[in-house]
Order: C-alpha cells, then structure tokens, then sequence
C-alpha cells in the first residue's frame, strides 16, 4: 500500500504548499494537550496490555460500529455485548476478518485517516487492510501489543501526550485516578466532572442515582439545598483528582434561571418520575446556570456540549446500551437558549464557558457572534460528526470573521480510541496550517503572525482555556 502523503490535507497551489508544509514543521512535534476525552483511567493505573486488535478498534469504537452496522452487519457479529448476556461473537480473529472484509466502506471517512494513520505510524503495518491480508495484520498488531513498548504508559508518552482529561460521572469513586496518583509514573492523567447521571430526570435510574449521589456526598440529596451541597462536595472531590472542567451532554442548550421554589419544585418532581418533558428540560437548563454559579467559586471551566439525539435506536439501547453509534446531530438554537445563563453570567470575566455543537448552521449565525461578544464564551473545536478535515475547515471558514482565532479553544480530540489520539491532532494540526497559508497567499494574515497562530491553536490556547 502506497504509505501516508507527506502533503495530505495540506494546499495543492505551490505557494501556499510552502507556506503551509513550513508552518506544519513548526507545529508537528509540539506536545498534545487532550483536554477533553473518555479513555478509560485504568489503562493507565493498570498499564496492562490492550488485550488484542479487534478490541483495541472495533469493539469500542462507535465510528466503526456504526458504519458496519449501516450495511446490514449486526453488532452480535462485532463482538458487542448483550445486555441481557445473549450470544454474541467472542473470537475476536473473526471480529477482525469481519472488519476488514468491509474495511472499504471507510472510504474517505475520518475514521479511515485515523485508523490507517494508527496501524502505519504506531504499529508499522504498511499494507492495506483487505479481507485477504486481515490474518497477516492481526498477527502483526497483536505480536506488537505484548511488548512493553505498546502498553498505555509507554504509548502515553510515544505519542507526546502533555496532559489528557479523562470523563467520569459524579457517582465515579475516582479509583483508577488515586492508583495512577499513587504510583510511580509521572503521566499527567486528570478527571472531568460530569453530572449528567444526577442533573437528567431522563437519564435512566435517575432516582437510584440521586439517591447514591447522597450515599457517597453524606448530604440529604433528596433536600434542594442538599442536593446542591452533594455538587459541591463531588466538584472538589474532582478538583482534587485533577479536573479542571466540567462537561455537559444535555439534548439542547436551553438554560434557564429559574427562582428557588420554581428549582425546588421541578427537582421533586423529577424524584417523583413525574416531569414532563418540557419539565425535565427546565431542569437540565436550570442545573447549567447553576453550574455556572459554582464555576464562579470553584473555577471549572464550563463545557456545554447539546445537541444529540443520543441512543437513537431503541432496540440498539435496550439490547446493547448506551453508545453504540446512535448518537444522531439535531438542529440546535443557542441565542434564545443561552440567553437566561448570559443575563445571569455572561459578561463575568472569571468564567470560562465552552460550547460545542453538531448543528453547523450554527457557526457563523449564532456561535461565532457570542463568543465574539461574550467574555465567558469560547467555542469548542468541530466536534464528533464534524471532525473531519473537512468540518474542521468549516469550523474556521465559518467562526473566524466573527469570533477570531483567540475565542476559539484550539482543538481537542474528545474519543475513547487512544490510538487515534495522535492522528486527530496531527490531522488538526495540518488543517489549521492549510487554512493559515490559505491567509497569507491571499493577503490576509503575515506569514510571522500564522507562525504565532499555529503554536496558538496547537498548543497554547487549549492549556490556557482548560486552565491546564
């Protein structure tokens, strides 16, 4: 297979070519900031061998699951566990075979960059993946995975990662991240605080979960204001393991700022089972403010991250659970919803708030204008379905005429693919770099101030909006 272009993503035309391949050298071997994600901590408290390929990229892998799914292929073949125990493919060769007999549908796809990025530059397999060459490359990868050399840590640190945010749920005892603190490795893992489980009257077990979430905080969680304390007391448990952040999966980004009876009220409500679902969205957009009004206190930076239909497929919930590629993007409106939040805290200069979308007729309507008059707003980086080399191009070609380059937060890679880590960065890397040249052909930027702006997005501006 012909390898990796040493130009890929970057400019045809010769001039920008330069200026962009100059700019990416500048860049390439910067340290990875991965402010935002959900590997798993284990890994690296553990630090044991990832148990063989199929588990490393098609198990977990949502990108993958969803597009083998799409032509007929049942996640049973694919080795995804039932939830009620029932028969599903354990032979994790024949997983494989089955991915790489349809590895042509990844055609074009990020996930094919990524994933071809991961077998060539982290496991040196050079060849293409094809039905006929699927044993050869699982005996490669696997021979390769025994080898301390391709355990978490020692990946971890091959890939240059700085500092990467882990995602747990409030009810996380955080025991992976004390064993990673406890031991004698020096990898900077850190936890992100997200209350979803006990801030959704829809999250399924929401009033087992309140009820644990008193359990573990000792506050009478059952009580408004208790309730509240138990979010205090779980925030600092998080900022003593690290997190910097918190983060916030709602279905849309309404806020609002509701009195205290009216908070009260809605909340035993949602103890009862009883919210509407126009109630329980009251809800989850009260909690944001109040998140806000905590970040003022305790300084986690507020990511807001709406606008997916999550667990699309009912039978795919109820046989398999959660995250298993039915995450679907909806139309998602920000001014009307954000605006309670923003009366209440937007001109506060000591909050930081972060927001994503899936909806990118957002960008340039919405987004870019808030951020770009809002000193608590920063936009996050082309998120999920967007990305892409191609949605990250948009991101900018829609947001920077508005909001600049220093209201955005550069770029986090936000996956559970930790061998994917290093090719998302460098395909951002490479994309910011093709759109700075782009700048300088045309007049509009010096080629001294893209240099700045590439060490910026690469690098500087996630520390320092992750408060890293």
């Amino acid at each position: 297979m012909k390898g990796l272009s040493p130009d890929r993503l970057l400019p045809t035309e010769p001039k920008a070519l330069e200026i962009a391949r100059r700019l990416y050298e500048s860049v390439r071997d910067l340290p990875i900031i991965s402010p935002h994600g959900h590997t798993d901590p284990q890994w690296y408290a553990e630090n044991e061998a990832f148990p063989d390929p199929a588990q490393l990229f098609v198990i977990p892998d949502h990108y993958v699951l969803r597009m083998l799914v799409s032509q007929g292929i049942d996640l049973t073949e694919l080795g995804v566990q039932r939830r009620d125990g029932g028969l599903t493919e354990t032979d994790s060769r024949k997983v494989w075979q089955t991915f790489a007999e349809n590895f042509h549908l990844f055609r074009a796809t990020p996930s094919r960059m990524w994933l071809e990025h991961a077998f060539q530059e982290v496991f040196g397999w050079t060849k293409r993946l094809t039905a006929e060459t699927a044993e050869e490359a699982y005996d490669h990868i696997a021979e390769r995975l025994v080898q301390p050399d391709f355990k978490p840590r020692a990946l971890f640190e091959r890939f240059n990662i700085e500092v990467i945010a882990t995602t747990e749920s409030p009810l996380d005892d955080l025991k992976w991240h004390r064993a990673i603190r406890e031991c004698d490795w020096r990898g900077r893992v850190v936890t992100a605080y997200r209350p979803d489980p006990v801030v959704d009257p829809e999250f399924e077990g929401f009033q087992q979960n309140i009820e644990h979430f008193g359990e573990i905080t000792g506050e009478d969680t059952f009580s408004w204001q208790g309730y509240l304390n138990a979010h205090l007391a779980r925030r600092a448990y998080f900022k003593s393991f690290g997190a910097t952040s918190s983060d916030h999966g709602h279905p849309t980004a309404r806020t609002e700022n509701l009195s205290s009876a009216k908070a009260q009220e809605l909340f035993q409500k949602a103890l009862k089972g009883t919210c509407t679902v126009d109630e329980a969205e009251a809800f989850r957009g009260h909690m944001l403010t109040e998140m806000a009004r905590m970040s003022l206190d305790d300084g986690l930076v507020l990511q807001i991250h709406p606008g997916s239909h999550r667990n699309h497929s009912n039978p795919v919930m109820d046989t398999f659970g959660r995250d298993k590629g039915f995450d679907i993007p909806t139309r998602t409106d920000y001014v009307k919803a954000l605006k309670p939040l923003l009366d209440a805290y937007g001109l506060e200069k000591d909050l930081s708030i972060i927001l994503f979308t899936l909806d990118e007729t957002s960008y340039s309507r919405e987004l870019a204008p808030l951020a770009g008059a809002y000193p608590t707003l920063k936009l996050g980086p082309a998120w999920w379905f967007h990305d892409s080399a191609e949605g990250m191009r948009r991101f900018r070609e829609m947001t920077t005429e508005t909001a600049g380059f220093y209201n955005t937060v550069g770029f986090n890679d936000d996956t559970r693919a930790f061998c994917s880590i290093p090719a998302r960065h460098d395909v951002a890397r490479r994309v910011d770099c093709a759109y700075l040249a782009s700048l300088v052909t045309s007049g509009r930027l010096n080629e001294d101030e893209a240099y700045e702006v590439a060490y910026d997005l690469t690098y500087r501006l996630a520390k320092q909006a992750y408060r890293l």
